[in-house]
């Protein structure tokens, strides 16, 4: 029987800037296809940085990451461009595109992937439709309240069903029963097979929702609540 390859993997990984005491200190992670986990920790606790990492916004100081049995360290721009089609990301600070329409952004990842017109207008007025912004579809983003521009940098991350699916803090700007149904969208993927990372400090979801959770405390990672059984993380 094959043994199943981790989708991500930490091997001693740390993380400082300059000449400042680590951010991160020899984190050993795998994760796998088809989980899903809450990472918390308190505030500078360095659930940030390691975002950065899983996106490859930053490389590790020392250790081994690896994403798709890749070293991020030894990837070529080419092999960095094809690994990030496969990550769907919700940054705390949006990043969409002012001078595209709500559905143009939110379309934007299946255009860049080569899929038609129709196909792609389709699947974003869908999903949107799901996430409350039916009424958006032509709205540019500078006009929009924080929560609205939060549900569309979610629609766009998962829209290309991504392989991995980062998400910081993305309930932080929703109310309660939005938040649930991002929830529930996150679920879905993670369903699907999507390894869905959840950086967050809204403790109800952590205790109500039975997932892995990796808290970050001192700069290691430690495993409060963790249900390897469906199909989580192994502290290796």
């Amino acid at each position: 029987m094959s043994i199943e390859e981790p989708i991500i993997s930490f091997d001693n990984v740390m993380v400082h800037y300059g000449d400042g005491a680590p951010v991160l200190k020899n984190v050993n992670l795998s994760l796998y296809k088809k989980s899903f986990h809450f990472l918390t920790g308190a505030s500078g606790s360095g659930k940030t940085t390691l975002m950065r990492l899983l996106y490859m916004g930053i490389k590790p100081s020392s250790g081994i990451l690896k994403i798709f049995n890749k070293d991020v360290a030894e990837i070529s721009r080419e092999e960095l461009f094809e690994i990030r089609r496969k990550i769907g990301v919700v940054f705390q600070d949006f990043n969409l595109l002012n001078h595209l329409t709500v559905l143009e952004n939110v379309a934007l990842p299946l255009k860049v992937i080569g899929d038609n017109e129709k196909r792609r207008e389709n699947q974003a007025k869908e999903i949107l439709d799901w996430v409350g912004l039916g009424g958006c579809f032509n709205t540019l983003p500078d006009v929009l309240s924080g929560g609205q521009k939060q549900r569309v940098a979610i629609a766009r991350a998962v829209i290309a069903r991504p392989d991995i699916l980062l998400a910081d803090e993305p309930t932080g700007n929703v109310d309660e029963q939005i938040a649930n149904k991002l929830m529930g969208l996150f679920y879905g993927m993670h369903q699907m097979g999507t390894c869905v990372i959840v950086a967050t400090h809204y403790r109800q979801f952590v205790d109500t929702f039975h997932y892995n959770e990796l808290r970050i405390e001192n700069g290691k990672i430690v495993a409060s609540k963790s249900n390897v059984g469906q199909g989580g993380g192994i502290l290796i």
